[in-house]
């Protein structure tokens, strides 16, 4: 597929980015290309998902490193876009099929995994699996991390699994995987996800607080994996966000129109060149895209030897602290993508620097006026009390 995709690249390239110091300066090179090319293709016919090239993005600056920062550190939870319509949200998520790194797949059918034995022993692995890892065989193989992506209009049936109906004409009954089991080690893009129902919205929850759901119809029952990263996108305009989902995402991205007028003209002129010819325009940027995955792959091969020193510790904590955020998840997001952060600079220790950058994206939106409130009063309740049953007791011991 490389090669294809090399072969029909234009003829006059932009001069090719071969070695970076950074992903964020690999972006601020590549968003000065041109997009208009000179070489015309041959139109096929034949219909391709060619998505736009992330590097062609304009500018939305802090959109693009947060999606960066996610591919690295799946730990940090995902990444939420509140914007609205008609800034590139879906876009620019779409955009990562390209720069999708490499993650283990078990090559059993209970999903056993190399790390399963090394954390629990061969008890942790079914018999199979513990043989072969004796011989010294692979329990995985590395595959590409897919985006799957969940329907606003998605049922229960379709979000977790239900009865395969093509085993229900022969008479038989099977359980088939959902879109959360699809999701497992993968992006699970949920557009427009304050739109969502209840039902599916629990259903999301469940499966990623746990990494894991079981579906039961009727006698039949089977659990399946769910360790996934979310990425959703939404447009404040149609509704609020359940603070229980909200909870769920790591980082927290503001999404807003472009105010410059060159950098609106640019965007134009990219949008045209991509509908006029998609494969010539992401021909233009694929080179670039390439080494812009293979950075990605060796900032997660390596993410583990990033240290997060005392100093950048209690700066975290205490930026919390003093935002009086009560979700344990502040810490969790804001150290994981500050880890990220940094070995995105080619840096195996976290610096304030990588704190203060990621910070507004892993704190904004976690303050909660209504908590607060609600505290206050429970507070005020409780002294309340313990006054009223200090002065009983004071009255008491004075009757004696």
């Amino acid at each position: 597929m490389e090669n294809e995709q090399k072969n029909l690249s234009p003829t006059e390239e932009p001069e090719l980015i071969k070695k970076v110091g950074s992903l964020q300066e690999l972006l601020r090179r590549a968003s000065g290309m041109s997009a208009v090319s000179e070489t015309e293709l041959e139109d096929a016919g034949i219909a391709e998902n060619i998505p736009f090239p992330f590097l062609a993005l304009v500018d939305q600056t802090e959109m693009k490193l947060a999606l960066l920062l996610s591919l690295i550190n799946p730990n940090l939870g995902g990444v939420l876009l509140v914007g609205p319509r008609g800034t590139g949200k879906t876009t620019a998520v779409r955009s990562l099929i390209d720069l999708l790194p490499k993650t283990k797949r078990s090559l059993c059918f209970y999903g056993c995994l190399e790390e399963d034995v090394e954390a629990g022993g061969m008890d942790a692995v079914c018999p199979d699996c513990a043989e072969k890892f004796g011989h010294g065989e692979p329990l995985s193989r590395l595959e590409k991390v897919r985006l799957v992506e969940l329907p606003l209009n998605s049922t229960m049936e379709d979000v977790v699994g239900g009865l395969d109906p093509r085993a229900e004409v022969h008479d038989r009954m099977r359980l088939k995987r959902g879109i959360l089991s699809r999701a497992d080690r993968n992006l699970l893009y949920v557009d427009e996800v304050n739109m969502l129902t209840d039902q599916v919205v629990d259903a999301i929850l469940d499966a990623a607080a746990q990494g894991q759901y079981t579906v039961r119809r009727g006698a039949m029952s089977a659990t399946y994996r769910s360790d996934f990263t979310l990425i959703g996108s939404m447009n404040p305009e149609e509704g609020r966000l359940r603070p229980q989902i909200m909870d769920r995402f790591g980082l927290r991205v503001i999404v807003e129109g472009l105010t410059k007028k060159e950098d609106r003209l640019n965007a134009y002129q990219r949008s045209r060149a991509y509908q006029e010819n998609k494969r010539a325009f992401w021909g233009r940027y694929w080179e670039e895209t390439r080494l812009l995955r293979d950075e990605i792959q060796a900032c997660r091969d390596d993410l583990n030897e990033v240290e997060l020193p005392d100093q950048a510790a209690q700066t975290g904590l205490e930026l919390i602290e003093a935002l009086e955020i009560d979700s344990l998840r502040a810490e969790i997001t804001l150290f994981e993508s500050a880890r990220a952060h940094a070995i995105a600079d080619s840096r195996k220790e976290v610096t304030l620097e990588d704190v203060r950058t990621v910070a507004p994206m892993a704190l904004r939106l976690r303050q909660s006026p209504f908590i607060e409130d609600y505290l206050h009063d429970q507070n005020s309740e409780t002294e309340l009390v313990l006054d009223t049953l200090d002065g009983m007791i004071t009255s008491s011991g004075d009757g004696e």
